[in-house]
């Protein structure tokens, strides 16, 4: 049923995710780690899909710092569930909450990275400021791994053009120093 319901695409995939964690966590088919194994499911379940989160943020670990509200959630969507009468809504929104904690903190993780646009100028120009002598191109790729020459050259360049820095020789040993 989640297969054919997943393929028709008229049900968002994390809503039936959600759902079928639910059904799975009541059916409760294990004596003993249902809720490990239902983690599991929505992982595997999530990577189907194409929501990668789980890969680098633990939605165990909100889960856990989230328990009281995850057992509340599943209490109230678990009522009346033998007559087909529970109300998933509380499960779902609990789930999405999940997801949505998830996003934020691989944003914030990535958001620390500084891997935005520009980021390797930034580096160069943040390396090139710190320097207290006159320095080389070679001087800035040692403290500046992979980032290639002639990104290098072009900040440089660029800084040469602002007046930041001056440049004290041409060619290949060309010599930069930082302006006072």
């Amino acid at each position: 049923m989640f297969i054919q319901k997943r393929d028709q695409g008229s049900i968002s995939d994390l809503i039936l995710i959600a759902v079928y964690v639910l059904d799975f966590l009541y059916i409760h088919p294990f004596s003993d780690g249902n809720g490990r194994m239902a983690r599991l499911l929505t992982l595997m379940l999530l990577y189907q899909v194409g929501y990668e989160v789980g890969r680098y943020i633990s939605i165990e670990k909100i889960i856990e710092e989230t328990k009281d509200r995850y057992y509340e959630t599943l209490y109230q969507s678990s009522i009346g569930w033998h007559e087909g009468e529970h109300d998933i809504l509380p499960w779902v929104e609990y789930f999405l909450f999940v997801m949505v904690k998830a996003y934020q903190r691989f944003e914030e993780r990535i958001g620390s990275l500084d891997r935005s646009r520009g980021w390797k100028a930034r580096q160069v120009e943040t390396i090139i400021k710190n320097l207290t002598a006159d320095f080389s191109v070679a001087d800035i790729e040692d403290r500046c791994p992979g980032i290639t020459a002639p990104t290098i050259r072009n900040v440089l360049n660029r800084l040469s053009r602002d007046g930041v820095i001056q440049n004290l020789s041409k060619g290949r040993n060309a010599r930069w120093k930082l302006m006072n």
